[in-house]
């Protein structure tokens, strides 16, 4: 029995059904029969080779949707001219059919290029301390990403050209160059100019991937170029999402865009007596114990002093970004605990001469201790009080000393003005 002969055969079982249903069963039966042997197909093939060829798992997998889509549209391609189907219905279908065959072409490109990609960033995966791999990491990614872009944009430009309105007016727009050219033109501004940038930033590469970076007052890292924005983790785990054409247009600082190492700087305030050269002593030992210096850079000198202090500023060097910051605040804390305990004569501190006024006096006496210091100003204190001589210990030897005493007669319980005392030798 011929084909002609089986389907006449079934048109006269089922003659009583719509022709249009009996085609559209079909291709819905056509459908899903072949992804009933895709299934049955994968799973073979994962129960045969799995565990022996891992990669095959991954490219089954990676390839899912393309493949059910590629065998979808043979099917229909079989079925389609078999289905009883008048041309009102029939041309429609043809056509859906010629967009998804070249969307299936669009989709397999872009699986081809996110693949290649992958397989070859396999060799470049430590990307925090290799600057080889950081670019091409960068590159890969960028060109990666614009490459997809232009598949897209080439596959909905080619589906929307097979039908003849769109066709029509796309040749028209583009053979006026016109006011409608432009305006489109306009509209995708942007568009463009991220794209131009990816490409400029994918060969010149001003950043890379975990770049550390510095835009907008705000410290962050690369963690994505996509192919209009690059993504920037921020220190405290934030994202900001900046234009590509951000860094083709405005200033930025990149820490690390020839090597990751980094000098960090820390800046103290001591006193005019502190022993510099013994800090720069203990700055050099403490570095070398600490695991995050890279043994490249490490000095202390005096950068600025004003009236009340001098400004030291000590350089140390890391491996990155990271590491530098950590070392910053390890000897920051270490300088000033040595500081606190063993020179405390280098803290800042105030100076202040005091001049006598016309309500009290002061007198200036040397440096003794605090049990003399009060007993003296006991002594004077009576000796005004009863208009007696200076006392021999106080008036005489300790006339300079270096202690200031305010005396004066008391009134209401309180100190009030009195007369200019002179201090009398008697030796």
């Amino acid at each position: 029995m011929d084909l002609q002969a089986l389907m006449a055969h079934i048109d006269k079982i089922f003659g009583w059904i719509p022709t249009w249903f009996i085609g559209i069963s079909l291709i819905a039966g056509a459908i899903l029969l072949a992804l009933f042997v895709y299934r049955i197909a994968t799973w073979l093939l994962n129960r045969a080779f799995g565990t022996r060829l891992p990669l095959l798992s991954v490219f089954i997998e990676r390839t899912a949707g393309p493949a059910q889509l590629a065998l979808c549209l043979a099917a229909v391609a079989l079925v389609l001219p078999l289905a009883p189907l008048d041309d009102t219905i029939r041309t429609p279908m043809m056509r859906l059919f010629v967009v998804a065959f070249i969307a299936l072409i669009g989709w397999i490109s872009i699986r081809i290029v996110d693949m290649s990609a992958a397989r070859y960033l396999q060799n470049f995966r430590d990307v925090t301390e290799n600057f080889v791999a950081r670019k091409h990491v960068t590159q890969v990614r960028v060109f990666k990403r614009v490459t997809d872009t232009i598949i897209v944009v080439i596959t909905v430009s080619t589906a929307l050209m097979t039908f003849d309105s769109v066709r029509q007016y796309g040749v028209s727009l583009f053979a006026s160059a016109g006011a409608a050219g432009i305006i489109v033109g306009l509209a995708a501004r942007p568009l463009l100019s991220n794209l131009i940038a990816g490409l400029q930033i994918a060969i010149t590469q001003p950043i890379r991937i975990e770049d550390a970076v510095i835009i907008e007052n705000e410290w962050g890292w690369v963690e994505d170029i996509a192919s209009t924005y690059v993504v920037i983790r921020l220190w405290d785990w934030r994202r900001m999402v900046v234009p590509l054409s951000y860094f083709i247009e405005k200033p930025f600082q990149n820490w690390t865009r020839d090597t990751a190492s980094l000098i960090g700087v820390i800046a103290l305030h001591v006193d005019y007596r502190a022993d510099v050269p013994r800090i720069r002593r203990w700055l050099e030992e403490a570095v070398k114990q600490s695991k995050l210096w890279d043994g490249a850079v490490v000095n202390l000198q005096v950068i600025d002093a004003d009236s009340r202090t001098i400004e030291l500023r000590a350089l140390v060097s890391a491996r990155n970004a990271p590491q530098s910051w950590d070392l910053r605040c390890e000897m920051r804390e270490k300088l000033i605990a040595f500081i606190r305990d063993e020179m405390p004569e280098a803290l800042p501190r105030e100076r202040a001469i005091l001049i006598p006024s016309a309500d009290d006096v002061t007198i200036f006496c040397g440096p003794p201790r605090a049990r003399r210091r009060r007993g003296r100003a006991r002594a004077i204190d009576g000796a005004i009080r009863r208009r007696r001589p200076w006392p021999r210990r106080i008036a005489g030897r300790n006339a300079d000393a270096a202690c200031a005493v305010c005396v004066g007669p008391r009134s209401a319980g309180r100190w009030t003005a009195a007369p200019t005392v002179r201090s009398t030798s008697r030796r």
